[in-house]
C-alpha cells in the first residue's frame, strides 16, 4: 500500500492506532478496565479495537458443541448459561442501567442463536443424516460456533468503553472480512476484504467514533461464517490495519512483550526490544507463539510497525517489530518446537525436480506439511509433525516409484531447537558454541535454514528444555533477570 492510496482512504491515516487485546486482557471486569484505561491513553488517536473471547469461552464452546453432537444437549445448554452468567456480571459491573438494557438484549440474542445452534446439533444427530458426525463437529458448524465468543465479547467491551465516555461502535467483523470457504482456517478474500472495511469503518472513524470489532472471525461472500484459524484475531487485527492505513498495530497480551526464551523455561529471559518481521516470522515458524506468521504479511506489506504490549503493565516499552529492525545480538532468541517426527526415505537413483514434486505431493495427500526437507547422497530427510499418519505416508512414498526410492523410517518424540538472529549461518562460532553447550545429547541433526537466520538443532523430546536452557545460558550470558515476566502465558512460549 502506498502512501497515495493511504491518503485517498483515510485522510487521517496516520493517527489510526489498532489494538488487539488477547483473551486474558479481557477475561475479567479488571481486565476490561484495564483495557478502558489503555484505550483512552491513545486520546491523540483514532482506536480501533480488536478483541478475543474472554479467556477459556472457546474452549467451553467448543465443548458444548461436541456435548450436543453426541447428544447430551443439557450439558452443553449448561456451558452456555455459564458463558452468559460470566458476561452478565461484567455487564453489572462495568455498565450502568442507561446501557445496561440494550447490552442485555444483545448479549440474549446472542445466547438464544447460541442455544438454536446447538439444539440443531442434537437434533441432527438424533435424525441420523448421512453426513452428519456423531463423534465430532464438522469445520463449517464449528466455526459458526466458536464466533460467538467474539461476537459477546467485542459487544461487553464496546458497552465497556461507551459507558466509560469514550466514543464507540460496535462492528461485526463477519460484514467486513471476507473469505475463501476453507473452514477453520479460512483465507481473506483481500479485494472485497479492503473494499468492505474501508465501506464500513470510514464513516465511523470520520465521525472520531472508535471501532470495537471480534478478531478470529470473518464470513464467505456468502454469509456463511468462517474463522482464520490459530492466532486469527491478530491477524483480523493486521488485516484491519492494512486496510485503514493505521500507523501502528498493538497486540496486547499479559506478557511484556516479545522474549528470547520461554521464561517458564529460562527465568532469565528477557525481553526483545525490537526485531524485525523477518525474525519474528522465522521464531514463529520454528516454534515461538510469538505471532501468527500469517500476521505479518498485511503489516509488512503496508510498513506497519507491530507492537506486542503488556495490558497488566501498560507502562512497559514491550517489543517492536518493523520492517528493517534487529535485536543488536548475534542471536535474538531460541525457539522449540516439540511433537516432531524426522522420516528418512533412502534414495537409489539420482534427485530430480519429479521426483521431489511426487514426494511432497504424498504429503500434501495427507495433509501434513513439510517444516524442512534437506537431502544428501542416497538420502532425503524430511521433518513433519508427530501426529501424521506415518505409516501411511511411508506406503505411498514406496508405492510411487520402487527403482528410485527404497526404505522409509520414521521416529517419534523429536524436537526442532533453532537459534534465530539476523545472518547467524554466517557466523561459524555460532554452531560450534551450540554443539558444546551440548556436547553430552544426542543430537541428530543440523539444519542451517535457507534465510540465513537460523541453525536448528533436532534432540529427543526430552531433551528440548534442557537444550533452550544451555543454549539461553551460553548466548545470553549477562543475565538481564526477568523476576515478574508478566503473565502464566507468553508471547514466547514453545509449540505443542
Amino acid at each position: 500500500m502506498n502512501e497515495r492510496q493511504r491518503s485517498s482512504r483515510f485522510d487521517r491515516s496516520d493517527d489510526i492506532v489498532v489494538m488487539k487485546f488477547g483473551g486474558t486482557s479481557v477475561e475479567d471486569a479488571a481486565a476490561i478496565q484495564r483495557l478502558i484505561a489503555i484505550v483512552q491513553s491513545r486520546s491523540e488517536a483514532q482506536p480501533v479495537v480488536v478483541v478475543s473471547a474472554l479467556a477459556g469461552v472457546t474452549d467451553q464452546l467448543l465443548e458444548a458443541g461436541k456435548a450436543a453432537a453426541q447428544g447430551h444437549l443439557g450439558a452443553a445448554l449448561s456451558l452456555v448459561r455459564e458463558i452468559y452468567i460470566r458476561h452478565e456480571r461484567m455487564a453489572d459491573d462495568l455498565v450502568s442501567s442507561g446501557l445496561h438494557g440494550i447490552l442485555d438484549r444483545e448479549l440474549r440474542c446472542e445466547l438464544r442463536e447460541l442455544e438454536a445452534l446447538l439444539r440443531d446439533l442434537e437434533a441432527s444427530r438424533s435424525l441420523g443424516h448421512e453426513k452428519f458426525d456423531r463423534e465430532a463437529l464438522d469445520l463449517r458448524t464449528q466455526d459458526r460456533l466458536l464466533g460467538f465468543g467474539e461476537c459477546l465479547s467485542s459487544r461487553l467491551v464496546r458497552a465497556a468503553l461507551c459507558e466509560a465516555g469514550v466514543n464507540a461502535a460496535h462492528v461485526d467483523a463477519r460484514s467486513c472480512i471476507v473469505t475463501d470457504g476453507r473452514h477453520g482456517q479460512a483465507n481473506p478474500l483481500w479485494d472485497a476484504t479492503n473494499q468492505r472495511l474501508q465501506d464500513y469503518l470510514s464513516p465511523i472513524l470520520e465521525s472520531r467514533q472508535g471501532p470495537v470489532l471480534g478478531g478470529f472471525i470473518a464470513a464467505t461472500e456468502d454469509c456463511i461464517p468462517t474463522t482464520l484459524g490459530r492466532g486469527g484475531s491478530d491477524f483480523s487485527a493486521a488485516i484491519i490495519g492494512a486496510a485503514v492505513g493505521a500507523a501502528r498495530i498493538e497486540i496486547w497480551t499479559d506478557v511484556d512483550g516479545v522474549m528470547t526464551a520461554d521464561p517458564k523455561i529460562c527465568p532469565d529471559a528477557r525481553v526483545i526490544r525490537r526485531m524485525s518481521f523477518d525474525e519474528a516470522a522465522e521464531m514463529a515458524h520454528f516454534g515461538a507463539k510469538v505471532l501468527h506468521p500469517a500476521t505479518l504479511t498485511p503489516a509488512v506489506q503496508a510498513n506497519i510497525p507491530v507492537f506486542v504490549l503488556n495490558s497488566r503493565r501498560p507502562q512497559e516499552k514491550g517489543t517492536e517489530i518493523a520492517a528493517h529492525a534487529a535485536s543488536g545480538d548475534v542471536v535474538s532468541a531460541i525457539a522449540a518446537k516439540r511433537k516432531v517426527a524426522s522420516v528418512e526415505v533412502n534414495v537409489r537413483k539420482p534427485f530430480d525436480s519429479d521426483l521431489l514434486r511426487a514426494v511432497s505431493a504424498v504429503f500434501d495427500r495427507h495433509h501434513c506439511p513439510v517444516d524442512i526437507l534437506t537431502t544428501t547422497l542416497g538420502r532425503l530427510s524430511l521433518l513433519v509433525r508427530s501426529d501424521a499418519n506415518l505409516s501411511s505416508i511411508a506406503a505411498d512414498l514406496q508405492g510411487l516409484d520402487r527403482e528410485s526410492l527404497g526404505e522409509v523410517r520414521w521416529e517419534n518424540h523429536q524436537a526442532l531447537v533453532s537459534l534465530i538472529g539476523k545472518n547467524v549461518c554466517r557466523r561459524p562460532d555460532v554452531a560450534s558454541r551450540a554443539f558444546a553447550a551440548m556436547s553430552d545429547m544426542n543430537v541428530r541433526m543440523v539444519c542451517p535454514g535457507a534465510s540465513g537466520r537460523t541453525i536448528s538443532f533436532l534432540v529427543e523430546e526430552s531433551n528440548a528444555a534442557e537444550s533452550v536452557r544451555r543454549l539461553h545460558a551460553e548466548f545470553f550470558a549477562e543475565p538481564k533477570l526477568a523476576h515478574d515476566w508478566g503473565g502464566d502465558s507468553s508471547a514466547y512460549c514453545q509449540a505443542g
